[in-house]
């Protein structure tokens, strides 16, 4: 199981890096609180003041479907973002953003599909999986990596 945890957060560390933001920390042994339940956590930070209310709308649906279609590549499974229990959390992130953007919900269900192919492209790209792979390996075997870690990590294969 923790595999596939660190496979879906590295998806949205990968994303956070790639569009522009900061990642403070990601865990695949979140602490449990009082929250909806949850095996893994990334806490991304936004430097909002640099992005206009529709590009940070834009940033925030990608990194909120990068750790479902991450988790998509690396089991072979193509699954509706939509439709999978445990994504509930990303796909509501991604949709409560979308609706910032596109008023129709039938409309905005196919910009969110669009945004997950492009993702996929994206992700499944071997200097990117790469990436995304050498934050899984540190994961599985820290289990919490801060942002410097997740900086190093990253800068090593974006050069």
């Amino acid at each position: 199981m923790s595999e596939i945890v660190a496979y879906h957060e590295a998806g949205h560390v990968f994303v956070a890096y790639y569009v522009g933001a900061r990642v403070r920390s990601v865990t695949i042994e979140p602490d449990r609180d009082e929250g909806p339940e949850r095996y893994g956590d990334t806490q991304v930070l936004w430097q909002r003041s640099r992005y206009s209310p529709r590009e940070l709308a834009e940033k925030e649906i990608q990194v909120a479907l990068g750790g479902p279609v991450a988790e998509m590549i690396h089991s072979g499974d193509p699954f509706h973002p939509a439709f999978v229990a445990e994504w509930s959390a990303d796909w509501q992130a991604a949709w409560r953003s979308a609706a910032v953007l596109i008023a129709d919900e039938a409309k905005r269900m196919k910009y969110l599909e669009q945004v997950s192919i492009q993702l996929h492209r994206l992700l499944s790209r071997d200097d990117h999986w790469a990436a995304l792979a050498a934050v899984v390996d540190n994961l599985l075997a820290h289990e919490r990596l801060d942002e410097e870690e997740l900086s190093e990590i990253i800068q090593a294969w974006m050069r």
